[in-house]
């Protein structure tokens, strides 16, 4: 898939910027694990705790104290920061709980929320794996669930 996605953004001449907190740097991973991968990809963050993804993306405080870090409207704050933040012409953002600890009933673990965004459209997502997954698989299939969105997306912009 990453190569997919790399052929798009080369084929339509965009660059991709990405921000992690769940996934801890696994989406970027694959997606630099394509040669040549430089001419697209513009900056890739990992900001896991609450404080970097206000400080670097300006995620506001009310956000995370109104809907916490696991949240709809903090994976469109993280993207939308991220693309002020760079200009890249898609930008990604991915939070959730990976696990086996930090979910509850309102958030259990498993929960993920991902943002792609532009400036000219944005598609904020839900994935809900079994909690009983384990971290590592969780992970990857976080990533898988956000590159297979992102595809989509990319075919039709």
């Amino acid at each position: 898939m990453e190569k997919k996605i790399g052929e798009l953004l080369k084929a339509k001449e965009l660059r991709i910027a990405t921000t992690e907190s769940c996934t801890g740097g696994l989406l970027s991973s694959r997606l630099t694990d394509v040669s040549g991968s430089s001419e697209y990809i513009h900056l890739n963050l990992i900001t896991y705790s609450n404080e970097a993804k206000h400080r670097m993306l300006g995620v506001k405080t009310e956000t995370l104290t109104n809907f916490g870090a696991v949240s709809e409207e903090c994976s469109y704050e993280m993207a939308c920061g991220l693309h002020k933040l760079t200009g890249a012409d898609i930008c990604v953002s991915t939070t959730g709980i990976a696990g086996p600890t930090g979910g509850s009933e309102e958030k259990p673990v498993g929960l993920m929320y991902s943002t792609i965004y532009t400036k000219t459209k944005s598609e904020t997502f839900k994935v809900l794996l079994p909690p009983q997954t384990p971290r590592v698989l969780m992970k990857e299939e976080f990533v898988k669930a956000v590159m297979e969105k992102v595809y989509t997306f990319l075919l039709f912009i």
